[in-house]
C-alpha cells in the first residue's frame, strides 16, 4: 500500500488498504483477544484517514480510538499498542484529541517496553521533531540506526530532517 501511495497510485493503494483492513478484521473475528490485531486495525484506520482526506476523519477517528482502547485493555504492557496510541495522538487534530506531548509519552513507553524496536525510536524521533525538539529527535534517530543500520524508515526520516 505504501509503495502505491508513494507512486500516487491512489486506487491501488486504497484497494491494498481495504484488503489489509479486511484481513485484520478477519483475524479479530478469529481471536478478539489479540491486542496486536486491534492496534493494527487502529493504524490501518489512521492510514485510511490519510488517504481519504478530511472527510474520512469523522468516520474513522472514533474507530481508531475504540480499537486502541480495546488493545490497551487487552495488553497494557504491549509496546505495539503504545506505538499505535502514539500515532493516534501524533496525527489527530488537536480538536479531536491530538496531543504531541501524549504522543511522545506513548512512543517513549513503547521504546521502554521493546528496546529492540528501531521503528518505535523512529516514531519517537518524528514526534520530537514535530514538537520542535531537534536534539532529542536526532538522538532517537541515531539510536534507531544503531539498532538497525539498514532501516529504510530511519534513513528516510533522517533525510527529511536535513531539508
Amino acid at each position: 500500500m505504501e509503495s502505491f501511495a508513494a507512486r500516487h497510485e491512489n486506487k491501488r493503494a486504497e484497494q491494498a488498504l481495504e484488503d489489509a483492513i479486511a484481513a485484520v478484521q478477519h483475524c479479530i473475528q478469529l481471536d478478539d483477544k489479540s491486542a496486536d490485531a486491534h492496534s493494527w486495525l487502529a493504524d490501518l484506520y489512521g492510514r485510511k484517514i490519510s488517504l481519504g482526506g478530511c472527510l474520512a476523519g469523522p468516520r474513522f477517528g472514533p474507530k481508531i480510538d475504540a480499537e486502541n482502547k480495546k488493545a490497551l485493555e487487552l495488553a497494557p504492557g504491549n509496546a505495539r499498542v503504545y506505538a499505535s496510541l502514539g500515532r493516534q495522538y501524533l496525527y489527530a487534530p488537536k480538536m479531536f484529541g491530538g496531543n504531541i506531548d501524549k504522543a511522545i509519552e506513548n512512543f517513549r513507553r513503547a521504546t521502554q517496553l521493546d528496546s529492540s524496536s528501531d521503528e518505535n525510536l523512529v516514531w519517537l524521533a518524528i514526534a520530537y521533531r514535530k514538537n520542535g525538539d531537534a536534539p532529542n529527535s536526532e538522538k532517537a534517530l541515531r539510536q534507531a540506526v544503531q539498532l538497525n543500520p539498514r532501516s529504510a524508515f530511519a534513513k528516510a526520516t533522517a533525510a527529511g530532517s536535513s531539508r
